[in-house]
């Protein structure tokens, strides 16, 4: 299955391929391996061979990625605020809206980009939207809901 990351403009910035785990009502599981160089974010470091399981919804305002190094173990969760994503039998397509959350395995959560948002040149709703999104994945993170359970068994 095909994962198209586009911009707040709709123009297509990542496509990947991942492996659908799961689809159930407005919700697509998939999982991919960082196919890339080593990437030092700072807070955490994806390296070649790091497990993703992406979580879409098509009824939220952002996505949930679990970060697994190559052995499995838990590093971290990296999580976009986008529109609502589109899920197709063939291609799950999401629109990024800049703000970004990392909740570290310890369920630490650090709100990324909030500069990159605040100048971007995104409309009123949109603008709303990213802000319920985050709010929503703060509290999700916070009580342990949907990917972040795993959080309530000791991280």
């Amino acid at each position: 299955m095909q994962i198209v990351k586009r911009d707040a403009a709709g123009v297509v910035q990542v496509v990947y391929a991942g492996e659908l785990a799961e689809r159930r009502g407005d919700r697509a599981v998939i999982h991919a391996r960082w196919a890339h160089g080593a990437r030092d974010l700072g807070y955490v470091i994806f390296a070649p061979g790091d497990r993703f399981t992406e979580y879409f919804y098509a009824d939220q305002w952002f996505n949930i990625m679990r970060v697994g190094g190559a052995d499995g173990a838990l590093k971290g969760w990296y999580c976009n605020i986008t529109r609502p994503a589109t899920i197709t039998d063939e291609a799950i397509i999401y629109d990024d809206l800049l703000l970004d959350v990392w909740v570290s395995a310890d369920g630490v959560c650090l709100v990324l980009d909030e500069d990159e948002f605040t100048a971007a040149d995104l409309d009123d709703a949109l603008r709303q939207g990213a802000r319920r999104g985050l709010a929503e994945v703060l509290r999700w993170a916070q009580a342990r809901l949907g990917p972040f359970a795993e959080l309530s068994h000791g991280g």
